[in-house]
């Protein structure tokens, strides 16, 4: 059943795909099952669900291109010459559309004017229910494959220089058309915009988004938070390279106490954009990477979202972080690679990161205690003040903890740090409030307390 409107993937009730239509059949809105038209189907006198709208400035619904159609390459002034971004759009609750589309539209087409973009609208069989929905991805996987193998066939236009980005279902759209185009040629790229997670996580790779299906796969994950389950994106790995922003699991500023900020900015559609916040925020985050080239989000590699709160896996090394979104540095790994990093919760969205690590001896043998302090930074561009610090344990004695700060803005090189702590009952015989000044290059040592940071700022070693 139908979830909450815009957020595309809240069900009541799922059934099994495998029993919608017997094998070979797909099924189709009235609802009934006909055979799966496969690269021939508009040849063969069966009608395509998918319609091809080049992108002009002329209108905004585009210039329809029909498959099997010379002439309408031609009228819609498809550049043989260029390479093709294809949007893949996912589940439709209104049947209409999505604004987002149009912005990253636009956002392609300032930032890379000699591209031809298309957008798949295949809205007739994705205003659906979600399992109905989900069922039809490989129809509209085969006939985009089918769309390509012609081009390649009537034009000579290469699927090497194809790139599919899809969001929600439409990033499995993009796997299965992947794996449909026949041959031994791959796609050039497939970058998944929060992958759908219902009836697609734990699935083989033939049944959903995966690295095989184009000679590189990228995935942004936004929305993995589990609830009953499910959560509306896949939290498994899909690609060769699996960026999970904040930890993949929520969005910053999408939580329901930001309700009232959206429907400020939105006006009453606010509460859909609330639903959809973190879902949606992948598309955004593709979107900030196409606008902002002078503030691309670097991502690390990293075993969990733990250990990189940490700060323990900010190294660019052996090409152990990546960029996020559209300047991706592409590269097939025999390995999934799952990066990580923080965002802010509005565009521009990148923050830098530092490490700190803090080691403190004590000798008071006490209990744990859980001290609040914070940190300014003075650098060579900008200052930091008043950073506040969140240990995710007490502190014992004589011992070092390592976390993350991130900023909002790049403060240029370290010069110095502010340190103040504001302790509990154990420490104030000690300090009531210790303020500390330490110079970048030497380090100081207090009695009772030694402090070193190391800082590293992200991506001052990545490779183009």
């Amino acid at each position: 059943a139908k979830g909450s409107p815009g957020c595309g993937l809240l069900l009541l009730s799922i059934q099994p795909t495998a029993s919608l239509c017997a094998a070979g059949q797909t099924l189709v809105p009235e609802p009934q099952c006909f055979p799966t038209p496969g690269p021939g189907a508009a040849s063969a006198g069966l009608p395509m669900s998918t319609k091809f709208r080049l992108y002009t400035n002329t209108t905004e619904e585009g210039c329809l291109i029909l498959f099997d159609h010379l002439e309408t390459l031609d009228k819609c002034s498809f550049n043989t010459s260029l390479p093709l971004v294809m949007i893949v759009h996912g589940w439709s609750v209104d049947g209409m559309l999505e604004g987002w589309i149009w912005k990253m539209v636009a956002a392609l087409k300032s930032q890379h004017k000699q591209t031809n973009v298309i957008i798949a609208d295949w809205l007739t069989l994705a205003h659906q229910h979600y399992p109905i929905a989900a069922q039809n991805t490989r129809h509209i996987g085969q006939e985009i494959a089918g769309f390509l193998e012609w081009l390649e066939e009537s034009v000579q236009f290469s699927r090497s220089n194809v790139h599919l980005i899809g969001y929600s279902l439409g990033a499995h759209v993009s796997g299965f058309a992947g794996s449909y185009i026949s041959g031994t040629n791959k796609i050039g790229r497939i970058t998944g915009l929060d992958p759908a997670g219902p009836l697609f996580e734990g699935m083989s790779p033939t049944d959903r988004l995966s690295p095989d299906d184009a000679n590189f796969v990228d995935a942004i994950h936004t929305f993995t938070q589990q609830h009953m389950g499910l959560s509306v994106g896949i939290k498994q790995p899909v690609a060769h390279f699996d960026f999970y922003p904040n930890g993949g699991t929520f969005q910053p500023g999408c939580h329901i106490m930001h309700m009232y900020n959206h429907i400020a900015q939105y006006g009453i559609t606010g509460i859909t954009q609330t639903v959809k916040c973190a879902h949606e925020r992948s598309v955004h985050l593709f979107i900030d990477s196409l606008l902002h080239d002078d503030k691309q989000s670097m991502a690390y590699w990293c075993n969990d979202i733990h250990t990189f709160d940490k700060g323990m896996c900010l190294s660019c090394r052996k090409n152990r972080c990546n960029t996020l979104g559209y300047n991706i540095r592409k590269e097939r790994l025999q390995i999934n690679r799952r990066l990580f990093l923080k965002t802010r919760a509005h565009a521009p969205f990148k923050v830098y990161h530092y490490q700190f690590k803090i080691h403190f001896i004590n000798e008071i043998q006490e209990k744990q205690v859980e001290p609040t302090f914070t940190v300014s930074l003075t650098g060579t561009k900008e200052d930091a003040k008043n950073l506040p610090i969140t240990l995710v344990e007490g502190i014992t004695g004589n011992k070092t903890y390592s976390f993350l700060i991130t900023l909002d803005i790049d403060i240029g090189e370290l010069m110095m740090i502010k340190f103040k702590w504001e302790g509990t009952a154990v420490w104030e015989n000690i300090w009531d409030t210790v303020q500390t000044i330490i110079p970048w290059t030497k380090g100081n040592r207090r009695p009772g307390l030694i402090v070193k940071t190391i800082r590293v700022k992200a991506g001052e070693t990545q490779q183009k």
